[in-house]
């Protein structure tokens, strides 16, 4: 049996004009995964990621701290679908002002109810594929780690909704599932699937073994 470890990729930049990098916290998350492996001598036959710029720094922090290079396979299907363009389609703005608790509720609560009325294909987020169209491109990826590298270790760098989605699919569970599974993923969280050339099967799901130690406590973050 192989096993693919899914890594949400670090915490990015959530309210500034360019979600799409790693902030210094996410920057040090990725380092410490990488750290981690390294002390248990972990090694990656293959490698694959999405093609956003967080996914690709957070498999440069997770190589610095193996202390190797990773090549990877840039798979267009693990990007993260566009939040800003699925709250649009429900014509909902969010409240003025600084970044806030109170804005960054009223942020989810906008999105999980974008993302559900999408899965259901009663809206058609500009620039965005349709659900089944995003849900066939992690389907396509998983596919291909399962056909060509049955028995080895795999690294999967993406983000919260293609591992929700991965995970929903290897359960056999309905597609609103995603959205729950998806609001839980914290940055850098490993999860693995054991996998053969017939199927795939989840071991573990958003587990943050290099974070364990008490003194880490300030780096876990979910967005």
């Amino acid at each position: 049996m192989g096993t693919l470890y899914l890594v949400r990729h670090g915490q990015a930049s959530f309210g500034a004009d360019d979600y799409d990098q790693l902030s210094p916290l996410g920057q040090q998350q990725a380092l410490r995964l990488g750290e981690f492996w390294r002390s248990r001598g972990q090694r990656f036959d293959a490698v694959l990621t999405g093609t956003l710029r967080r996914h690709g720094q957070t498999l440069a922090g997770i190589a610095e701290g193996l202390q190797c290079g990773l090549d990877a396979l840039q798979w267009p299907g693990l990007d993260e679908y566009d939040s800003a363009a699925l709250i649009a389609a429900i014509r909902s703005d969010l409240p003025p002002g600084a970044d806030t608790v109170q804005r960054r509720s009223h942020y989810f609560r906008l999105l999980c109810s974008a993302m559900a009325q999408w899965m259901a294909g009663s809206i058609q987020p500009e620039g965005m594929p349709s659900w089944a169209a995003f849900s066939d491109g992690v389907r396509q990826a998983l596919e291909h780690i399962r056909v060509n590298h049955a028995g080895q270790q795999v690294l999967l760098v993406s983000s919260g909704g293609p591992i929700s989605t991965a995970v929903a699919q290897v359960m056999g569970s309905a597609p609103e599932v995603v959205i729950g599974l998806n609001m839980r993923l914290r940055n850098s969280a490993v999860t693995e699937f054991s996998f053969s050339g017939k199927r795939l099967t989840l071991k573990t799901f958003n587990t943050l073994p290099h974070l364990n130690e008490l003194t880490q406590a300030d780096h876990i973050s979910l967005i």
